[in-house]
């Protein structure tokens, strides 16, 4: 969002007496009829004129940063700025009010909004804890009624919500929520009905209730908008005859993805129905329940290879490696390829990378080993992002992929620009060849599961490896560490990650030093994330020249007492400190379980749940 002029991090009190959108028509204007009987010339006010420019010349200006920047020159550019934003990006939820963010903002078409952090994906926020959308859409209906575009992440949404959202934007177009949940089948079923200009319907890593209605049939029975059709996080079955017909009546369909309860005979029906798509999720990738032996008559290959088109794979949530080789005639095309649900070994995926010269984004699971890996590095040139996952993330398991993986990919794979490398056992050696192979590296995130892990080549802790990271990779905004790290691997990334925007750390440091590191040599920091590390109070005060430039402080399972988090809250009252159960168990011992702090405009939030 754009800033006050006065403040980096604030918007002013008197957003709310800005007056409404003009019409567009009217801003070159400088006539105006008088009360007789023609009409007088009058000369614009200087500042009237240097407004008008401005908003003709801001409207070139898309990078939020920018605008940003823009809006903190002066108050008229400020007012003007204002003015001629069309898209509206909320970092946090509860960091500004719909009342007032709708206030400043009038002539918005496009909204996005993030709700929980980060960890609520890994369980470690009390059930029920808040980002409801209800206010939001609530005081969108009132402001926005142009508006045609939503983007959701980890906020909880109802049916309700998005009954009122399809009822009050007659021209919307885009709904996408991700890892959002609270709402179910009838919710969906509105919003098909209702948005009769709908081109992008995304639900991913959402939690989808089946509320036993049938969804998909309620598009109309027109030729549709849609563009883009993403439903592989929903778990219920869904009516294929009506997937079907709507594929059939939507020409523009360029992204489908489909969930498990669709096999491979059912997607052959439709990569023939719709020979245009560019990007697929295939579902199952199995064959249906009671009818095998149809399914695997069909002839995939011809079917993937008349997509010619397609640019990016997704799915095999149930895969028949035996069905792989239908993917071939398009592998030399892909761009982005996800086999992060497929469980296949090395010699099932060598067939399948050897074809795909042209690969920029590549997940997979660590099942196919150092050796799939190699194959990966000796064929993906052009790789700029890889995942590896963990088909079993335990901690006391011996990983498939280690830090052979790792650096055969830094040889092969010079332009990679962001990594998220799961493994058991790492070596700073790998760590160090990557950031002299990869200086391109923009994200790097080295999770090695298991708590204080050494290298294990020399038994060292892995400080010299994410040294050479935060030093060697000069583009580096986000960073995630992990394994056997002392007090010294903080030290360096204070001293050289100058950049870095979002930081996460497990089961690391040796004393409060390492965060003071962090939020003393960091001027960037945005995200600061931290779990099961020796920081206390001190550590947490040294941070209070910071915070307010901060999106938010997560810190759990740390040496945080509940008198040092209250000291932080009275030192910077515009700063709001929560404080958490892990659990619905009485609060034991002297250390809170959850530090959760981040800056609002409106204080504390009104529906704190009991936990």
């Amino acid at each position: 969002m754009g800033d006050d002029p006065s403040s980096s991090s604030q918007m002013s009190e008197d957003d709310d007496d800005r007056s409404p959108p003009l019409d567009p028509s009217s801003s070159n204007k400088a006539r105006n009829c008088s009360s007789g009987s023609g009409c007088d010339y009058i000369i614009p006010y200087p500042d009237q004129v240097l407004e008008n420019v401005l908003e003709n010349v801001l409207c070139f200006l898309t990078a939020r940063q920018d605008r940003n920047a823009a809006s903190l020159v002066c108050k008229s550019w400020y007012r003007a700025e204002a003015l001629t934003r069309s898209d509206l990006f909320i970092g946090n939820c509860y960091a500004v009010s719909p009342r007032r963010a709708t206030a400043r903002f009038t002539r918005v078409r496009a909204v996005s909004i993030k709700g929980k952090p980060r960890f609520a994906d890994f369980n470690l926020m009390p059930p029920n804890w808040g980002a409801h959308f209800r206010p939001w859409v609530t005081a969108m209906a009132k402001a926005y009624p142009w508006l045609e575009k939503v983007y959701l992440k980890r906020m909880s949404v109802t049916d309700d919500d998005l009954a009122l959202l399809a009822e009050s934007f007659p021209g919307f177009k885009e709904l996408v929520l991700v890892c959002c949940d609270g709402f179910g089948t009838s919710g969906l079923a509105v919003v098909a009905s209702k948005c009769r200009q709908l081109k992008v319907l995304d639900l991913i890593d959402s939690e989808v209730l089946d509320d036993d209605v049938d969804w998909i049939c309620c598009f109309p029975e027109s030729l549709t908008c849609l563009e883009s059709l993403i439903f592989d996080c929903v778990e219920c079955h869904i009516n294929f005859e009506a997937l079907e017909r709507l594929v059939m009546r939507s020409p523009l369909l360029k992204k489908l993805r489909l969930n498990r309860h669709v096999s491979i005979g059912q997607l052959h029906r439709l990569m023939v129905r719709a020979p245009q798509l560019t990007h697929l999720g295939t579902g199952s990738f199995n064959t249906l329940e009671g009818n095998p032996q149809g399914d695997q008559e069909l002839d995939y290959v011809s079917a993937f290879a008349a997509c010619k088109s397609l640019v990016c794979l997704s799915g095999f949530r149930e895969i028949l490696p035996d069905q792989l080789p239908a993917i071939y005639p398009v592998c030399a095309n892909l761009t982005n390829l996800n086999f992060s649900y497929a469980n296949i070994t090395a010699e099932q995926l060598i067939p399948v990378i050897r074809h795909c010269h042209k690969l920029q984004t590549f997940w997979v699971l660590d099942s196919v080993c150092d050796e799939g890996l190699k194959a990966v590095a000796a064929t993906c040139k052009e790789l700029r992002e890889l995942r590896v996952f963990p088909v079993n993330a335990r901690e006391d398991t011996e990983g498939p992929v280690s830090e052979v993986g790792l650096q055969a990919i830094s040889e092969g794979c010079r332009k990679l620009q962001s990594i998220l490398y799961f493994c058991q056992r790492m070596t700073n050696a790998a760590v160090i060849a990557m950031s002299k192979n990869c200086p391109d590296l923009v994200v790097f995130r080295l999770c090695i599961m298991g708590r204080h892990r050494p290298d294990h080549a020399t038994g060292e802790s892995m400080d010299e490896g994410f040294g050479a990271i935060v030093k060697n990779c000069k583009k580096l905004t986000r960073l995630a560490v992990s394994g056997l790290l002392t007090d010294q691997a903080f030290s360096y990334i204070g001293q050289y990650g100058k950049l870095v925007r979002t930081l996460s750390v497990a089961f690391a440091g040796d004393s409060d030093m390492g965060l003071k590191y962090l939020l003393e040599g960091c001027p960037k920091l945005q995200k600061l994330e931290i779990r099961d590390s020796p920081f206390g109070d001190s550590a947490l005060r040294s941070g209070l020249h910071h915070y307010y430039n901060m999106r938010f402080l997560w810190m759990s399972s740390c040496l945080l007492t509940r008198e040092g988090c209250r000291d932080v809250a009275l030192a910077l009252p515009r700063l709001v400190v929560e404080v958490m159960k892990s659990d619905e168990e009485e609060e034991t011992g002297e250390y809170v379980d959850i530090l959760y702090l981040y800056r609002s405009l409106e204080g504390q939030r009104d529906d704190i749940p009991n936990t």
